[in-house]
């Protein structure tokens, strides 16, 4: 990156030095001769400075700050946002958006992480995939992830088959699910304070 970096300050600086040589014709007044070095000098200096900011930027992968968690299943994810709400329990009902595609096709399974109610489901019911069902535990409200879940803790050998609203899915397909955790109802403290905690 050095390397880069130094090559295109010395390509900038060749270039503003270049910008001083005239060329033209010879009939140019002193102040209009001027202003034409003037203007090519700004323009070869903005080209060069665009240039190194360009190719000594490394161009950055989305959350290359994150690493990737794997567990031992080979379900893995990235942490999009850390939220510092209440973690769930086992058993406990989870308000969450989420989106999921199929890797090796792109096509998109389901779509409601934009949506403003969100999908409710008990934590570790067995209800959603078992790559999510793994990571949702882990989850505290206001965590966003992107889980990448292998064959076997999706939809397996067999796929799905497509039915009313519900794409196919083929078999052993690779899914890509971006999921938040958007709140834990019997936690809210509205709630608590209307109804009680007893």
């Amino acid at each position: 990156m050095r390397t880069a970096t130094a090559f295109c300050l010395a390509t900038a600086m060749l270039g503003s030095a270049d910008a001083f040589t005239t060329s033209g014709p010879a009939f140019r007044t002193q102040t209009a001769l001027s202003a034409a070095v003037s203007r090519s000098n700004f323009i070869k200096q903005a080209a060069g400075v665009a240039a190194s900011i360009a190719i000594a930027t490394p161009s950055l992968p989305a959350f290359a700050e994150q690493e990737e968690v794997k567990l031992p299943s080979g379900t893995s994810y990235l942490i999009v946002t850390s939220g510092d709400g209440p973690q769930p329990k086992v058993g406990e009902l989870a308000g969450i958006r989420f989106r999921a595609e199929v890797i090796q096709t792109g096509n998109k399974i389901d779509d409601i992480l934009d949506s403003p109610e969100p999908y409710y489901t008990r934590v570790g019911s067995g209800g959603l995939l078992k790559g999510v069902e793994e990571v949702l535990p882990t989850m505290r409200v206001g965590d966003r992830r992107i889980l990448t879940i292998p064959n076997n803790m999706a939809f397996g050998p067999k796929g799905r088959p497509s039915s009313a609203g519900k794409p196919r899915i083929p078999g052993d397909a690779i899914i890509r699910f971006e999921v938040e955790m958007v709140s834990l109802p019997g936690r809210e403290q509205e709630l608590i304070d209307l109804i009680g905690d007893e």
